[in-house]
């Protein structure tokens, strides 16, 4: 299974494709979506070179789930505002071309990564070449969204996982005298 991973950016977009095959992950592609060329006062310029950039690498890697990075709240509030927006038009992309999306922050993909949530980019870099074999560092953006795709590739088995089990207790009726279900993002 293929499953994408978007490091969303206005300027510059990152994307990685691995391919999942229970425990073994294999490198597919990555790189990036440029909206360098545009004028930076031609915002919906920007944004649709985004979306039909994302939408092409749907057509062509044809992935069955992705993974996009959760923007936070930076010093500049504007510079937030703009990402978010460019972020919007990637997911708008993925989902409108019928993927499922899992989001997660920085924090979790260099976790579930490099084994450390505050690892620079080098060491994002580093260990996505380790994980995937590959025979030179990604670039920085390709690099943190091979890391999205690594990161739901792991997680996103986890939780379904916890979710068929969840499914197996309440339809058995065995949930125990003290469980209570709760809820869930």
């Amino acid at each position: 299974m293929h499953i994408l991973g978007i490091d969303p950016g206005l300027l510059i977009t990152g994307f990685g494709v691995v391919d999942v095959d229970g425990p073994h992950l294999r490198y597919v592609a990555s790189g990036t979506i440029k909206t360098v060329h545009l004028d930076k006062s031609d915002l919906p310029g920007r944004l649709k070179v985004l979306f039909d950039g994302v939408r092409e690498v749907v057509q062509r890697y044809q992935p069955a789930a992705a993974s996009v990075e959760i923007v936070f709240v930076n010093v500049n509030p504007q510079a937030t505002l703009l990402l978010g927006q460019a972020r919007g038009a990637c997911i708008t992309a993925l989902v409108s071309s019928g993927l499922p999306v899992a989001e997660y922050t920085a924090l979790q993909m260099k976790k579930a990564v490099a084994g450390y949530g505050k690892a620079g980019k080098a060491e994002v870099q580093e260990m996505v070449m380790r994980l995937l074999k590959l025979p030179s560092l990604p670039g920085k953006d390709a690099a943190d969204a091979l890391g999205l795709a690594i990161t739901h590739a792991h997680v996103g088995a986890a939780m379904a996982r916890l979710a068929q089990a969840s499914q197996a207790s309440e339809t058995s009726g065995k949930l125990g005298g003290n469980y209570r279900a709760g809820r869930s993002r």
